[in-house]
């Protein structure tokens, strides 16, 4: 199975679409951290791998980290699901 690249600035709701966000700022999360994406993954079941050195390369000086996570559907549908899954996490206090 393959695995997809999933950067905080994907789901970060303070980032412009040009700066990096890939879903809706509805969906998106505020400042979402390497963790609570790598927890909310496990909770989905999609065997996540933190890399916790690498810079996403649009902001190459701030080495925010990245997770890697089974390919189980398309990228847009798993970016929701995680921004969903950290916001029920934020909700119950974790």
């Amino acid at each position: 199975m393959d695995k997809l690249v999933i950067w905080p600035a994907y789901l970060d709701k303070t980032k412009s679409r040009q700066d990096g966000r890939k879903i809706s700022s509805k969906l998106a999360v505020t400042s979402p951290t390497l963790s609570e994406i790598e927890q909310a993954a496990k909770r989905l079941n999609l065997n996540p791998i933190a890399e916790k050195d690498k810079a996403y390369p649009k902001e190459w000086w701030e080495v925010s980290g990245r997770v890697l996570v089974d390919k189980v559907k398309p990228k847009s549908l798993l970016l929701k699901d995680i921004a969903k899954e950290i916001r029920r996490m934020r909700a119950e206090g974790k």
